[in-house]
């Protein structure tokens, strides 16, 4: 499961965001919102700052949450309010294939 998880974190791109719950349900795990933030505990070189909660915003307390910050703004995250415009910043996940023979 964790591995999903960190696999669709690493498909954000840079200057985009995605919540909790939209990483859960890329992943194939809709409603385990909690689960990313356990797999983003475990994990290492994986951009967790794009991970945001619910609405844009930032969830994250004391010194993570300013560290969260300042990445997303030195990727051109606009901040306003501990919220992220997700219209703007959010990245909507494509659909990937489950079988590669389901084209034939």
């Amino acid at each position: 499961m964790f591995d999903r998880i960190l696999a669709t974190v690493r498909r954000i791109p840079k200057g985009k965001v995605a919540t909790y719950g939209g990483v859960a349900e890329a992943a194939g795990y809709p409603g385990a919102a909690r689960q990313v933030v356990w797999a983003l505990r475990t994990a290492k070189g994986v951009p967790w700052h794009r991970v945001i909660g619910a609405g844009g915003r930032i969830r994250l307390p004391g010194e993570a949450g300013l560290e969260q910050r300042l990445r997303l703004r030195t990727e051109g995250v606009a901040i306003e309010r501990d919220r992220v415009d997700l219209f703007l910043h959010g990245h909507r996940f494509r659909q990937q294939r489950e079988t590669e023979g389901s084209l034939n």
